[in-house]
């Protein structure tokens, strides 16, 4: 059998690491390997030509789901009136399609528990994406100093990815819808001081 080329070889690892990402953040950690390798078409075999374990994956996963969800907050942010980004990530975050699409969103809103019951050498394999999260996102935090401004998204964003995961939560979905909007509220006036009525144009 002919060996694969090296960009045969990258390309299977970001379509496995993809699949694993949207995957893992939709029914969680304990999805198994020979189910995730089977979706592609690939082996339990192949698997290790890729990953030295599954956490090695699902650490992987995780730190693509963020790059992701910061990609998707800096271009709402681009797109957003000069003085407005902050609301427009805020709105992008605290979003229905965030609340009902977790396969799509941010890792941390689904994940997070996860994460923090795997090892520790584990875990600090996930610090850089996360540093990479918050520089991205940080400059548009309220502050004077990059210390404060990264103070303020550890508390808006920890507090937002709480909001999410709970309101997944509910069974009701009007009660979820309306405590969507006012968490929005709650957060736009915090932080932006966006005026209420401009803070419930979403559903």
């Amino acid at each position: 059998m002919p060996k694969r080329s090296v960009a045969d070889t990258a390309t299977t690892h970001q379509a496995i690491l993809k699949h694993a990402s949207q995957t893992f953040r939709e029914h969680g950690g304990s999805v198994g390997i020979n189910d995730l390798m089977n979706t592609l078409g690939l082996t339990r075999g192949g698997f290790y030509r890729h990953f030295d374990s599954k956490d090695h994956l699902f650490i992987e996963a995780a730190a693509l789901g963020l790059d992701e969800m910061a990609q998707r907050l800096t271009e709402a942010a681009s797109t957003a009136e000069p003085g407005r980004q902050l609301e427009a990530i805020i709105t992008t975050y605290l979003s229905p399609e965030h609340l009902h699409h977790p396969e799509a969103w941010c890792v941390l809103a689904v994940l997070a528990p996860e994460i923090a019951r795997l090892p520790l050498a584990v875990r600090e394999q996930l610090d850089a994406a996360m540093q990479r999260y918050i520089g991205a996102l940080s400059p548009y935090m309220p502050g004077d100093t990059a210390q404060e401004r990264s103070a303020q998204f550890m508390l808006l964003f920890s507090g937002m990815a709480g909001a999410i995961s709970m309101l997944r939560v509910l069974g009701d979905d009007e009660t979820r819808r309306q405590m969507l909007n006012v968490t929005r509220t709650h957060y736009l006036q915090w932080f932006t001081r966006v005026p209420e009525h401009t803070s419930s144009t979403q559903s």
